[in-house]
């Protein structure tokens, strides 16, 4: 769990200062120092930017009384808002699941000796 919150607030300070993709960077490096399993580093990097991704994508949309999701659903065709929402976070949960299992097999495959 410590992985998740070091990650989300890793990747939301450097969200001030660098594009999106930038969280990859925290994930790459708390994936190699944290991470102890696959599906763990997985698991907690999704569960992370998910969850910073679903604050983020909620606030913006209590923000502006759900304008700008609603006309994000109009554009893609969707039948309900929420469902921009949940593109999302799922979207961000992968990106940060996979750069944090990037991590961990980058820490496997160069810093095991085991293998």
């Amino acid at each position: 769990m410590i992985l998740a919150i070091l990650l989300a607030l890793s990747a939301w300070m450097l969200s001030f200062i660098l594009p999106w993709w930038s969280l990859a960077i925290p994930a790459l490096l708390l994936g190699m120092w944290m991470g102890k399993t696959g599906w763990n580093s997985f698991g907690y990097g999704f569960l992370g930017i998910g969850g910073l991704w679903l604050l983020q994508t909620a606030y913006i949309h209590f923000a502006n009384d759900g304008i700008l999701t609603m006309r994000i659903a109009e554009l893609f065709s969707l039948p309900y808002p929420f469902l921009v929402i949940t593109g999302t976070v799922v979207a961000g949960g992968m990106a940060g699941g996979l750069s944090t299992l990037t991590g961990y097999f980058f820490k496997k495959v160069f810093f095991n000796r085991n293998i």
